[in-house]
């Protein structure tokens, strides 16, 4: 049996990876910088201890 799945043209399919990849990329630059803050924030001792 074939998988009905897959009636999206490839080039819609392919637009769509780009998106996500996109959106991931954008996230993953925002996680990055909230870390970066929190390491900043905790190296000037005004973060509270997390243990």
């Amino acid at each position: 049996m074939e998988d009905n799945h897959k009636s999206t043209p490839k080039s819609a399919q392919s637009e769509r990876e780009a998106r996500l990849k996109a959106a991931l990329k954008a996230n993953m630059g925002r996680r990055k910088a909230q870390a970066q803050a929190r390491a900043r924030a905790h190296g000037d001792g005004t973060d509270k201890k997390d243990s």
